[in-house]
């Protein structure tokens, strides 16, 4: 039974997620929970999920590397919270009900959340390499001195 509920909840969540690919909404995030639900029963659900969050982690990097797309992600992300209120508060909107009106809002959100947590992570990459050699880090790590030193 069990196995059986996995496979029918990983299943919709993915196939959800392949959905909002292509309409708004957090595509990628679904798949990936998909795939974490069937791996914790298929093992072939597992290579599929490694490679999701490889892509995944590859993004954060792309868009923490980069300020221009660290703000043209918040300014989408803005766009499609802005969207989803203004459905909220009865525009009328093509394609709008309150269910795509809050998982825009929800996706922006988690955008904006995104957004923040991979620059923050290329903040501290950054001061973590310009720190001199021999000097206590962060959680009490040293950087080793180069040679000759």
């Amino acid at each position: 039974m069990k196995t059986a509920v996995v496979a029918v909840l990983g299943g919709l969540l993915t196939l959800a997620g392949i959905a909002l690919l292509v309409l708004p909404g957090p595509g990628f995030v679904l798949i990936a929970a998909g795939l974490a639900v069937l791996a914790t029963r298929f093992s072939w659900a597992q290579k599929p999920l490694d490679y999701a969050k490889d892509k995944a982690q590859e993004g954060v990097e792309e868009v923490a590397k980069s300020p221009w797309r660290a703000a043209g992600a918040v300014l989408a992300a803005l766009v499609l919270v802005a969207l989803g209120v203004l459905a909220l508060a009865g525009v009328d909107l093509p394609f709008m009900n309150a269910f795509t009106a809050v998982v825009l809002i929800l996706s922006g959100l988690f955008l904006v959340g995104t957004v923040v947590f991979a620059r923050r992570q290329e903040k501290l990459e950054q001061a973590r390499a310009h720190r001199p050699a021999g000097e206590r880090g962060t959680a009490g790590a040293y950087r080793a001195a180069p040679h000759g030193n």
